[in-house]
């Protein structure tokens, strides 16, 4: 059986842990320097999860990182203390400090922007074990370990969708921030809707300059942004903007046009009966999977620091969803692309081209 078709049982798989996650999210951690103690058992890991911009009930990055720490907590015992960033994000430093301070080991920062301050804090703190997701722990501190995801790899298979199904022969992408890691997104989704189309119509746009992490949670300028490629004639458009997406879906809702998620299955995790309908399928990025795993390397004694693991689709740590159903006709194009990618016939950019 091809990979792909363990990726739509892996998706189906998400959907629970995730919707567990947005129900347990009616406690805002997205504050000022917001916490939240998530409880679990005295036995196990005091786990501290740092999220990104947005916090917990983005129904996308940082729910999936909290659904793997409940996963993991449900299987290992322990508990886990949440908290957030400020609004312009500059306390991430002290967060992670406080984190430490208070005994909480594994700790692990959601998002490649605790990248410029996990090392500094690591060393302070040789006898913690860190993780940071979409970063890396090589040359950072020999106690962080970097959870990285082949998300061009994932998002090549949205190209191919969105080509594919594509009616007007004319597509969007919305990036949340101009940074390289969205690029990769960017990069990804391009090139596999040039390889199904060559002469596709693809808009691009940013909703936010680098440094500037606003627009993974303005869903407001998001809906503007997605509302003009529509406007312009892309029937389908893929938001990898984080908590912005919400205002693509708004717009193609709007629009009668469709959308493709990011990160979880946003099919399963909007909690929108009208924005899931326009849902045509989400890039998934395995975050959930990879806290889950990082978490029982820290049980078992194995956590390797200075390293990093690489979720790509040889590993499922990425691929589609197919909730819905919208996609299920074209699975075996789907499949098809996953295989010439785990077999080394076609790599995937990841650096977008003008």
């Amino acid at each position: 059986m091809r990979r792909a078709r363990g990726m739509k049982l892996a998706a189906l798989a998400i959907a629970g842990s995730l919707a567990l996650a947005a129900c347990a999210s009616d406690e805002d951690t997205s504050g000022s320097g917001g916490s939240a103690s998530s409880g679990g058992s005295e036995d196990g890991p005091k786990i501290g999860l740092a999220y990104d911009t947005g916090g917990r009930g983005d129904k996308s990055f940082n729910d999936s990182a909290y659904a793997g720490v409940e996963a993991a907590i449900e299987a290992n015992g322990g508990s886990v203390q949440e908290v957030s960033p400020n609004s312009d994000a500059s306390d991430r430093a002290d967060l992670l400090t406080q984190l430490a301070d208070q005994g909480f080991n594994p700790i692990i920062a959601v998002g490649f922007a605790y990248g410029d301050v996990i090392g500094d804090v690591a060393q302070q703190y040789p006898d913690v074990d860190f993780a940071i997701v979409d970063s890396t722990g090589v040359d950072v501190a020999d106690n962080v370990t970097g959870l990285q995801f082949a998300a061009n790899q994932g998002s090549f298979l949205g190209g191919v969708a969105a080509a594919t199904k594509s009616e007007t022969g004319h597509v969007g992408f919305v990036g949340g921030v101009e940074t390289p890691l969205i690029q990769a997104f960017e990069a990804g989704f391009v090139a596999g809707a040039q390889t199904v189309n060559p002469q596709i119509i693809i808009d691009r746009q940013y909703i936010s300059p680098a440094g500037d992490f606003s627009g993974f949670n303005d869903p407001a300028r998001g809906q503007i942004v997605a509302q003009g490629m529509f406007d312009a004639g892309a029937d389908i458009v893929y938001a990898a903007a984080g908590g912005s997406g919400i205002g693509v879906f708004q717009a193609a809702a709007a629009s009668g046009g469709r959308a493709i998620g990011v990160d979880s299955d946003q099919y399963e995790t909007v909690g929108d009966a009208s924005l899931q309908a326009v849902i045509m399928t989400s890039v998934l990025k395995r975050v959930d999977n990879a806290v889950e795993a990082y978490i029982g390397t820290f049980v078992d004694g194995s956590v390797e620091g200075g390293t990093d693991v690489v979720n790509d689709l040889s590993t499922e740590g990425v691929g589609l969803s197919y909730s819905g159903g919208f996609i299920d006709d074209i699975q075996s194009t789907i499949d098809d692309y996953t295989q010439q990618i785990v077999d080394g016939e076609i790599t995937v950019p990841e650096t977008p081209t003008d």
